[in-house]
């Protein structure tokens, strides 16, 4: 069984009631917003050059799994968290990653990751990134970008792209969200950002959109 076919065949979990985990978590996100907000006027944005190194692919890497025709085997899961990495150019080797987890770090740049055609999950939250923009990854249905310095939705145009998890950046303006090529999203987290307005937010299929503390005039 090829890759695709895993892919193909791929369902994730059923999620819990996401009106629910809003109102559990609502005083956490906002203390989280807070939090954020103040290292960012602590701290620069000038950080020591930490590449990611074989060893640290070594400690992150789990979950092995069938590859190709299925006769060869890979780890597909990577856990990079905190690890205070600048730079993840090595990611480009690993092609056959699904899931990777590189929150927390101080990323300016995602490119690496599109040579990651295979990935159903990303999680680069607490970064350092001003887009969100990546090649169309065929597979990727759960991405989350939360509590960068993102300024716009350009760039994200992933068809099977299910949630989206924008909160606490910069974004002023929706734009570049097309329906067409965004045919599967259900979720779109924006909240603690700037918008001033829901224009945009042309998604007919979405279910789940969460705006709360933002700029936006009750008329729009």
């Amino acid at each position: 069984m090829s890759d695709e076919d895993d892919l193909d065949d791929y369902e994730p979990e059923p999620e819990p009631d996401e009106e629910d985990l809003e109102k559990e978590d609502d005083e956490k996100e906002t203390e989280e917003w807070e939090d954020y907000r103040k290292e960012g006027e602590e701290f620069s944005e000038e950080w020591m050059p930490i590449p990611l190194t074989e060893n640290m692919m070594k400690e992150g890497l789990s979950l092995l799994c069938k590859t190709g025709n299925g006769l060869a085997h890979a780890y597909v899961k990577l856990e990079l968290k905190d690890r205070d990495l600048t730079d993840i150019n090595l990611l480009r080797s690993y092609i056959h990653l699904r899931y990777v987890d590189i929150s927390e770090n101080h990323l300016t740049d995602l490119s690496p990751l599109n040579f990651l055609t295979h990935l159903l999950w990303l999680k680069a939250d607490s970064n350092q990134l001003r887009t969100a923009r990546l090649n169309e990854l065929p597979y990727l249905q759960i991405a989350s970008f939360a509590y960068n310095q993102i300024t716009d939705t350009e760039g994200i145009s992933h068809p099977r792209l299910g949630s989206l998890d924008l909160k606490g950046n910069h974004i002023h303006m929706v734009t570049g969200l097309d329906p067409q090529k965004l045919s599967s999203l259900h979720t779109l987290e924006l909240r603690g950002n700037q918008l001033e307005s829901t224009l945009g937010l042309n998604l007919p299929k979405l279910k789940n959109l969460f705006l709360e503390t933002n700029d936006l005039d009750p008329k729009t």
